[in-house]
């Protein structure tokens, strides 16, 4: 695999920072742009972030000297990269415009943020369940009058926690599912250091994630069609979101049931399919991707988030509880890390299902 030239977009923020460490070694990518809001232009990286730093590694050494550009100056940046992360801090509105026109300059954008989930030919892809998604792309350019730009998205970082269990049980019959997801404070872009409110505190209401994630699995499991993705209809999902005084780490609890006449599989049969479960991303070897993504527990208090949410890397999703329920068919727990596999990380593992694939060429 040859070496991209990518530029990270939003560079001083959280997510931006967490790119930044996840790149820093990366074996196919080398970081050479950063860019931010103007206030950040012409600075070192080291200077745009002093103070500001809340990773738990180091800034990379290769980036701090290296100075921050104006993200609205599109073909500056452009020229520098063969395709760009975003993570930028702005209005929806003004983040579609500007990923788009990152895209019309002919630089795919591989984006962290919300702002074109729910744009018809853009594929919204976790790489070991919809990876043929991408193909919606061509459709895109077309669109968008480009032959290599592009804007792919990666979901809402609380769905990462439980929509990978219930994937492959869905052509077994999965069409109810309740899930209540626990998340944590970085999943807001903050810190205890930051956020002094959030110690020993639960706040019962995050804005618009209910919709997310009630909304964005019928896309992750829709199909393309017709030039673009159309929301599956197969399965119903209601959920209740709470910020919870955790630093990293999502969990949910989940309550599922299958559809009246489907072969309802044992617990044991469950956990087996869980098990050997392997998507593209593990298919093609990606450098980010989890050798096993889905993880189950046997101790009847296990996962715990402390230890489960860095299992392999923090790419992979820990479940663990499965037993039946009085109401649903089925409940259990599962878990992982937002910033991670949720964000950043779940962007890079994108990114590099589009490079192999030969979509960044």
């Amino acid at each position: 695999m040859k070496t991209y030239k990518v530029g990270i977009i939003g560079a001083t923020g959280m997510v931006g920072q967490r790119f930044a460490c996840l790149l820093e070694n990366h074996p196919w990518f080398e970081v050479t742009a950063l860019a931010a809001s103007a206030r950040s232009a012409g600075k070192t990286y080291k200077e745009t972030i002093e103070g500001r730093w809340l990773m738990n590694t180091p800034v990379p050494e290769k980036l701090k000297d290296m100075v921050v550009m104006d993200a609205a100056n599109i073909q500056e940046v452009a020229s520098k990269v063969d395709f760009v992360f975003c993570a930028v801090n702005m209005k929806k509105d003004e983040i579609k415009a500007l990923e788009e026109a990152y895209a019309k300059a002919e630089c795919p954008v591989v984006s962290n943020n919300s702002a074109h989930r729910f744009t018809p030919d853009v594929p919204m892809v976790v790489p070991e369940i919809n990876a043929d998604h991408i193909k919606v792309i061509e459709s895109q350019r077309k669109r968008l009058g480009t032959k290599k730009g592009f804007v792919a998205v990666k979901s809402n970082c609380s769905l990462q926690s439980y929509v990978p269990a219930i994937h492959p049980l869905k052509e077994l019959g999965v069409d109810k599912v309740l899930a209540c997801t626990y998340q944590a404070i970085s999943g807001a872009g903050k810190t205890f250091d930051t956020w002094p409110d959030m110690v020993d505190n639960l706040i019962p209401y995050i804005g618009g994630e209910e919709e997310k994630s009630e909304k964005e699995p019928l896309k992750i499991w829709g199909e393309v069609k017709d030039g673009e993705i159309k929301l599956t209809d197969d399965i119903s999902i209601t959920s209740q979101c709470l910020r919870v005084p955790v630093s990293d780490g999502h969990t949910a609890a989940v309550f599922m049931s299958f559809k009246e006449g489907s072969n309802k599989p044992s617990a044991e049969e469950i956990v087996k399919i869980w098990e050997n479960f392997k998507g593209r991303a593990q298919e093609l070897e990606l450098p980010s991707a989890p050798k096993q993504f889905l993880h189950y527990f046997t101790e009847p208090d296990h996962p715990w988030l402390i230890e489960s949410r860095t299992v392999e890397n923090g790419m992979a999703v820990s479940v663990g509880r499965l037993r039946e329920d009085t109401q649903y068919d089925y409940k259990f727990v599962c878990m992982s890390h937002n910033t991670l596999r949720g964000a950043a990380g779940g962007a890079v593992l994108l990114a590099e299902l589009l490079c192999a694939e030969g979509y960044m060429d």
